[in-house]
């Protein structure tokens, strides 16, 4: 019997977390972000929308005061660069910043064009991915249009295989 980890050859691969995002990142023709909590239900809210939304990493657990300080700050300067609004922590939510990680909140947030929406897990992994691959955020609500979407591209088979990465909190080996 081989090694059950190996999964070169199948059209459908999985990996839990940031950290083995990276080794099936380069073997995916689609990498699919899996965090049903928080970062892909945001990210199918704002899409339902027509927000395009360009993930950050923002570091998570016991970051310093400054650790945190800056990695807000580039954050601010990624969402200028990129012609975005930025989302901001959920209880950082203002009448001027109403968009976060919240489902609720991006809901009944206003309409922007762009949005960088920083997360610690599910912005994470779809960083991991090069450049040239799309990555598709995949949760509970909007399963059924994902799977119709990468069927419909042809994603799915050994020649295009996609990579299922499931996000969620973040352990301590990463």
């Amino acid at each position: 019997m081989g090694d059950w980890t190996v999964q070169s050859g199948n059209g459908i691969r999985f990996e839990w977390g940031p950290a083995r995002a990276g080794r099936l990142a380069g073997e995916a023709a689609c990498p699919i972000v899996v965090d049903v909590l928080s970062f892909s239900t945001a990210v199918s809210v704002a899409a339902e929308r027509g927000i395009r939304v360009l993930p950050f990493w923002l570091p998570d657990g016991p970051a310093t005061t400054a650790e945190r300080a800056a990695s807000e700050k580039a954050a601010a300067v990624y969402a200028r660069q990129s012609g975005a609004r930025l989302a901001v922590a959920r209880h950082a939510v203002t009448p001027d910043s109403p968009w976060s990680l919240s489902p609720a909140h991006m809901r009944r947030a206003p309409f922007v064009a762009r949005l960088v929406l920083p997360s610690p897990n599910g912005a994470a992994i779809a960083a991991a991915a090069p450049p040239h691959l799309r990555v598709v955020a995949a949760c509970l609500r909007n399963i059924t249009a994902v799977g119709s979407w990468l069927t419909a591209r042809g994603y799915g088979s050994p020649a295009h295989p996609v990579a299922v990465i499931a996000a969620g909190e973040r352990w301590p080996d990463g």
